[in-house]
């Protein structure tokens, strides 16, 4: 405790400090109460004092939001117009909201930030700049993030998506799709394959063939986690179309192993069979261990062979794919099977050839007499 010139009751130094410096109303609101009850001469003490480091947190806080102001006192004396301005600085007042959007971040005031970062957008448009209004829009999308609105988040990501596609910057566009898809994905599954796709689609239309392809990769796995199979049955076809077009044939080779996986899923062994023999036509599948496996997998799935199927499946080479389609590959059941595996069971109960096995049949048959 510190007495203050001008005969002053006696305040802590902390209060005396922000007094001295700082508005009330800019301390942040954790301190507001005690600051609150000292003026009035009240003795409230917080029950757990603030460090010094929290002291000058609250400060710094405090005198970025004053500088807030400051910037937007100047962004609306720009839009003033006089005998001698007739029109207002929309370029000028863009600049101050942006600065001012800036301070309210580094405060952690995320929601007026958002609020300084539309106005920044809206005299960007004003001044027929889409782009920097894109970017200023997609900043209060992420400034939604930070307060946990994935919803609004989403919404103001593509309102900047659409506004870079009128700019002509359609691979911008492209990014913020692929950001605001990683976004959402925790948290929505269905609408992040529908940004991924969006994204792939505006690559693929710039002939940005790799870059579209690695999204709809994305696009893919996740259709296959929410179970829409011939979504992604489809999905994989493209993809492995666009590997082939980009002379990629290691990852068409993992692209016909994932459709088989994905088509025995749903039920259809001959589309699964038809991937197999279509990819006969790409260099070098003919005889590698993706053929190979599938050619095993597809014969076990067909004679309902368990044990085969399992062991395909099984394999290294299904089990380090990606997650998603790993799973599948475990999951994967024969219908009916078990055929194979049973056959097996019953071999050595004939003895060492099958002579004696059907001997014995015929014995069975007539052991009873023909009456």
């Amino acid at each position: 405790m510190t007495e203050t010139s001008g005969g002053r009751d006696q305040q802590p130094e902390f209060l005396i400090l922000c007094q001295e410096e700082f508005l009330w109303d800019d301390i942040l609101e954790n301190n507001r109460k005690l600051i609150r009850s000292l003026a009035l001469g009240g003795t409230h003490r917080l029950r757990h004092p603030m460090t010094s480091e929290q002291r000058r947190s609250s400060c710094m806080a405090a005198q970025k939001i004053n500088e807030a102001h400051e910037h937007i006192a100047k962004a609306e004396k720009c839009l003033k117009t006089s005998l001698t301005k007739w029109k207002p600085d929309f370029d000028s007042a863009a600049s101050e909201y942006a600065k001012a959007a800036v301070c309210f971040k580094n405060a952690k005031q995320y929601e007026q930030a958002k609020d300084a970062y539309l106005k920044e957008a809206e005299y960007h448009t004003e001044n027929k700049t889409l782009f920097h209004a894109a970017k200023a829009i997609e900043q209060a999308g992420m400034m939604m993030k930070e307060q946990k609105k994935m919803p609004e988040a989403i919404q103001y990501i593509e309102k900047a998506c659409m506004m870079y596609m009128e700019n002509g910057t359609p691979d911008t566009a492209a990014m913020a799709l692929d950001r605001a898809g990683k976004l959402i994905e925790p948290l929505n599954l269905e609408k992040a394959v529908d940004l991924y796709q969006k994204a792939a689609g505006v690559f693929e239309n710039e002939d940005r063939l790799r870059q579209a392809v690695e999204l709809l990769g994305k696009a893919s796995r996740l259709l296959v986690r929410l179970k829409r199979l011939d979504e992604a049955a489809t999905a994989l076809q493209k993809e492995k179309n666009m590997y082939k077009e980009i002379e990629n044939f290691p990852m068409c080779f993992k692209k016909t192993t994932a459709q088989v996986l994905v088509h025995l899923h749903r039920g259809d062994y001959v589309a699964a069979d038809k991937c197999v023999r279509e990819s006969y036509s790409l260099p070098g599948y003919s005889g590698s261990e993706d053929c190979v496996a599938m050619e095993t997998l597809l014969q076990g799935f067909d004679e309902q062979d368990e044990d085969q199927v399992y062991r395909v499946c099984n394999s290294p080479l299904l089990k380090y794919m990606d997650n998603d389609y790993a799973k599948l590959a475990i999951s994967l059941k024969v219908p009916g099977g078990g055929g194979k595996k049973k056959k097996a069971a019953a071999a050595p109960q004939g003895g060492s050839s099958g002579a004696p096995a059907a001997a014995e049949d015929e014995d069975d048959e007539y052991e009873g007499g023909l009456c």
